[in-house]
């Protein structure tokens, strides 16, 4: 897919990937670059400065979802790539004791933000793609949906059910000509990433925005289902399912090094 004319939906845009991928979608001269965040006036900026539109958006809310769709197909026409990039780095504990938290509050907004915003833009989208042919999803998961994530069950999870529902997308509605991608970097120089504990996301090296950004335009012009900025990534997952049982064992390994690091 060439972006080159097309209307585009970015949410998490006013920083981080999103940002880059905004400033990146303007320079291949896309028709409209829609900056989608929770800080509007990140948004904002951003828009203004590669003339492009702004919303303000909690995307683990349904309503708002909708109201971006509805009034970016109203305002600028037919959304073609729907970049689905918010993402929230919460529940990071190297040295938690249980696996299951002690309470619900970081699950249910990593499931609302890592879920169930992938299924509310396909929900809203999907039926508008299929009566004209066809369509573009970009989600941006993490390596973490792919392997594991140290320090964060909840983070884990929540990106293993992205990639989940990212392959039932794309089997679904392969035959409708919507094609889906998934980006899966690891560690990316972000106010995300510099938020949370340092861990093996970070082991081959911090990507710049801007670097994800340019792979996930080489992806989008391959139609690629998997966007790995960091091709480490491939060798890992072979690995994880050559030797599961191997596998746990060098993550729990990694896991206690954390633990002692962080517990001194």
């Amino acid at each position: 897919m060439q972006v080159t004319g097309k209307v585009v939906v970015v949410t998490g845009g006013g920083n981080g990937i999103g940002k880059a991928m905004c400033e990146a979608f303007h320079r291949e001269g896309a028709a409209k670059v829609v900056v989608v965040d929770l800080d509007h006036a990140a948004a904002e900026k951003l828009a203004v400065s590669i003339n492009g539109a702004a919303f303000k958006c909690d995307v683990g809310q349904e309503k708002n979802i909708r109201h971006v769709i509805e009034e970016t197909e109203r305002q600028f026409g037919q959304i073609e790539l729907f970049c689905s990039n918010a993402g929230i780095g919460g529940g990071f504990d190297p040295l938690s004791v249980n696996a299951g938290g002690s309470s619900d509050e970081p699950w249910q907004r990593s499931w609302a933000v890592h879920v169930m915003a992938h299924v509310y833009a396909a929900r809203h989208l999907i039926p508008r793609m299929k009566a004209r042919g066809g369509g573009y999803f970009l989600n941006t998961i993490s390596a973490a949906g792919l392997l594991s994530q140290v320090g964060s069950p909840a983070y884990s999870t929540t990106k293993h059910a992205a990639v989940g529902f990212a392959e039932n997308l794309a089997i679904s509605h392969q035959a409708d000509n919507i094609r889906v991608s998934i980006l899966c970097p690891q560690g990316v120089d972000t106010n995300m990433l510099r938020g949370i504990p340092k861990g093996p996301q970070s082991s081959d090296g911090d990507l710049s925005p801007e670097q994800v950004a340019e792979d996930v335009l080489k992806g989008l012009d391959a139609e690629t289902f998997v966007i790995l900025p960091h091709p480490q990534v491939l060798g890992y997952m072979r690995k994880k399912t050559e030797n599961y049982d191997r596998w746990i064992s060098g993550m729990a390994k990694i896991q206690a090094k954390m633990r002692d690091a962080y517990g001194k």
